[in-house]
């Protein structure tokens, strides 16, 4: 099978998928694999709800309801948050995807979660990347020469490409439903060029115990698949979808620019002492932790 037909079982399986099963992923306790923003608690729901509410451009956020898409089972990034919405939704995973009417409609680490193809170049044709079983032992094999027009035009032997197709299929279901309102997605990811260029040997990893791996066949179903999204492909899609300008920006910048006085009068409370809410900020936006690993694109329609 393809290495995206794995991926997506391998995550998603109702009965053996990563993301399907009972367990902790999320966090600093025992059995955890990774963590993201939402582990630094209700202030990250905070300058998430600041942001929105300055995304709105005056309009009024009880007007809107807050979607949230690939949250875990155990609560969203608004769960004790004070906000200013006049509904919150879920859509978590294995759940349809509805959204009517006034949204804001967010994810953190939603698409890059979503299952890539990957591509070997060989002399001057793409081959895709597949996995095989062979003697109770999984292992990657090249399947046919294939021909996309999103694959590099040049590019030296051997090199990978991860295409995060799945993320955008997913980006255009969410943009089709029949809603307006804001989108705003936390991921990490890079543009198009970046990845035809810069990562040789693909973008996609596996975690485990807050540990990364290469050994993408381990542990189907009990480790983590991830890979960089490609922000150009979303944005055309949102742009397509009749969103003006969509807009790439590094989580720092993104808070700065749109959470300023909620982050003012935060680090002004926080100054004169060294408290876990201090320390969760520094983590969400310091550039050498969350504030440059994670860009975030948003667009109004």
């Amino acid at each position: 099978m393809t290495f995206a037909n794995f991926m997506d079982l391998a995550l998603y399986h109702p009965e053996l998928g990563y993301y399907r099963r009972n367990a902790a992923r999320v966090g600093y306790g025992a059995g955890t694999d990774f963590y993201t923003a939402s582990t630094s608690g209700v202030v990250f729901g905070e300058m998430v709800a600041a942001a929105c509410t300055t995304l709105l451009g005056g309009a009024d956020p009880a007007d809107f309801t807050f979607v949230e898409i690939g949250s875990e089972p155990d609560g969203g990034v608004l769960q004790g948050v004070t906000h200013p919405f006049g509904a919150t939704k879920t859509a978590r995973v294995g759940e349809s995807i509805q959204i009517t009417g006034r949204c804001v409609v967010f994810s953190n680490e939603l698409f890059d979660a979503q299952p890539l193809r990957r591509f070997v170049r060989r002399g001057a044709t793409w081959s895709e990347l597949g996995v095989a079983l062979r003697e109770d032992q999984l292992h990657d094999v090249e399947l046919a020469a294939t021909t996309e027009n999103w694959l590099p035009a040049d590019a030296p032997e051997g090199y990978v490409f991860d295409a995060p197709r799945a993320a955008v299929d997913l980006a255009a279901l969410i943009a089709a439903q029949p809603w307006e309102g804001l989108f705003i997605a936390i991921d990490y990811g890079k543009s198009q060029n970046e990845l035809a260029i810069e990562t040789p040997a693909g973008t996609v990893r596996a975690y485990s115990k807050h540990n990364q791996s290469n050994d993408l066949l381990a542990q189907p179903g009990e480790q983590d698949l991830t890979g960089h999204v490609c922000w150009d492909w979303l944005q055309e899609v949102l742009a397509a979808a009749r969103f003006p300008r969509p807009t790439v920006e590094s989580q720092e910048a993104f808070f700065i620019h749109h959470a300023g006085a909620f982050l003012a009068k935060a680090m002004a409370t926080e100054a004169n002492r060294l408290s876990q809410r201090k320390l969760s900020l520094i983590q969400l936006l310091h550039p050498s932790h969350l504030g440059q690993k994670f860009q975030v694109l948003h667009a109004r329609r």
